[in-house]
C-alpha cells in the first residue's frame, strides 16, 4: 500500500504527463502543485515508485513517465471523475435528441464521443439477443410480393421480401398480421419461435403456405447475426498521438479495422462491471498493447443491449473520458427508452 503522500505524488505525475506529453521531473512537481514537501522530499517518493514498478525513466537525464502498472493505480484510486459541465450535458442532450432513427442515433454517439474525449470511438448496435418485439408489419409491394418489417423496442429494424406463389389478398393479410401481432408483441426475441409453434395449423388450408412462409422469414429476421455491428469514428485523433506511442501506430490502426477485434474489446471490456479501464498490456489483443480502453454498457428499460467506449493512448485523461462514456451511455439508454 502506497503512503498517501507518495501516491499525491504519483497522482502529479500522471496528471502533468497527460496535459504535457513531457518526462515530468521533481523541481516541476513542486512547482506546479501543493504537495507540502521539498524537491528532494519528492525525489525520493519518485525514487522509490519508479522502484515499485509505478514510474519510469525514458532516458537518461529525464524525468519520469507513469507505467501501465501507475495508470492503473492512479485509475484505481480515483476519487471521482471529472464532472462533465452543465453546457456539455446540454450539448450531449440537444445533439442525440435531433436523431432521426436507430442508424442516426449510432452515428451521433459516435461522432459525440470522438469529438468529447478526443480518442477512437466504438459504439455497438443494440442487442437482437436482448431486445423484445414492439411491432411487426406486413406491406404489400405487389399482388405477389410482400415485405415483412419487425420492429424492436430498441428501435432495431429488420425487413424481410417474400414472394408469393398466389395473389395476395387483403383480407386475409389483415388477419394474419392481427393474430401475429397478438402471437409476438412484446415478447423477448429469444421467445418468438416458441411464441409461433402450431400458428399456421390456426389458418385455413389454402392459406397456410403464404403463413408458413411469414413465420420463416420472421424467424429467419429475429434469428440471423446481426448484432456484430460496430461504428467506429474518430480514429483520425489518433494521428495526434503518433509519436507518443511507444510502439508504431500502425498495429493500432490495422487492429481497429477488425470487426471481431472490436467486439471482442466491448465483449470483454464492459463484462459485469458499470465502466472497465483496460490498460496497455491489459488488453489482450495483438496490436493495441500500446493503448487504454474505457467502455461502459448502454441499456434499455431493465436490460442491458449493448456497450460504448473509447480507445486511445494510455496517455489519456482518464477522469474527463470515464465521466463522457458514462454521460453518453445514459443518454443514449434515455433515448432507445423513449423510442
Amino acid at each position: 500500500m502506497l503512503e498517501d503522500r507518495r501516491m499525491a505524488v504519483l497522482r502529479a505525475i500522471v496528471q502533468d504527463y497527460v496535459a504535457t506529453r513531457e518526462p515530468v521531473g521533481s523541481k516541476s512537481l513542486a512547482e506546479r502543485h501543493s504537495l507540502g514537501v521539498s524537491p528532494a522530499t519528492i525525489r525520493n517518493d519518485m525514487a522509490a515508485l519508479e522502484d515499485e514498478g509505478y514510474i519510469a525513466q525514458p532516458h537518461t537525464s529525464a524525468g519520469r513517465i507513469p507505467t501501465d502498472m501507475g495508470y492503473r493505480l492512479f485509475v484505481d484510486r480515483l476519487a471521482g471523475v471529472k464532472p462533465l459541465t452543465g453546457g456539455e450535458r446540454r450539448a450531449i442532450e440537444d445533439f442525440l435528441d435531433g436523431a432521426v432513427d436507430l442508424d442516426d442515433v449510432m452515428l451521433r454517439t459516435v461522432r459525440l464521443l470522438s469529438q468529447l474525449t478526443q480518442q477512437v470511438a466504438l459504439v455497438q448496435y443494440p442487442s437482437f439477443s436482448n431486445s423484445h418485439v414492439r411491432h411487426v408489419e406486413l406491406v404489400s409491394l405487389s399482388t405477389t410480393r410482400l415485405l415483412l418489417v419487425l420492429i424492436a423496442d430498441t428501435g432495431r429494424v429488420e425487413q424481410r421480401t417474400i414472394e408469393c406463389t398466389m395473389p395476395l389478398q387483403e383480407a386475409t393479410l389483415a388477419d394474419i398480421r392481427a393474430r401475429l401481432s397478438v402471437a409476438v408483441s412484446g415478447r423477448p426475441f429469444g421467445a418468438v419461435a416458441e411464441s409461433l409453434n402450431g400458428f399456421v395449423d390456426g389458418f385455413a388450408s389454402a392459406d397456410r403456405p403464404l403463413v408458413a412462409a411469414i413465420q420463416a422469414a420472421l424467424l429467419d429476421a429475429i434469428t440471423e447475426r446481426v448484432d456484430e455491428r460496430i461504428v467506429l469514428g474518430g480514429t483520425a485523433n489518433l494521428a495526434k498521438y503518433g509519436q507518443y506511442f511507444p510502439i508504431a501506430i500502425q498495429p493500432v490502426l490495422e487492429a481497429l479495422e477488425e470487426q471481431v477485434v472490436l467486439l471482442r474489446l466491448l465483449g470483454e471490456a464492459s463484462a459485469g462491471t458499470e465502466v472497465t479501464v483496460r490498460i496497455g498490456h491489459e488488453n489482450p489483443i495483438e496490436g493495441l498493447e500500446s493503448t487504454s480502453v474505457v467502455t461502459t454498457r448502454y441499456r434499455h428499460q431493465d436490460h442491458t443491449v449493448a456497450s460504448l467506449g473509447v480507445v486511445g493512448p494510455t496517455h489519456m485523461d482518464y477522469p474527463s473520458n470515464i465521466a463522457a462514456v458514462q454521460a453518453v451511455a445514459q443518454y443514449v439508454s434515455r433515448i432507445l427508452g423513449g423510442q
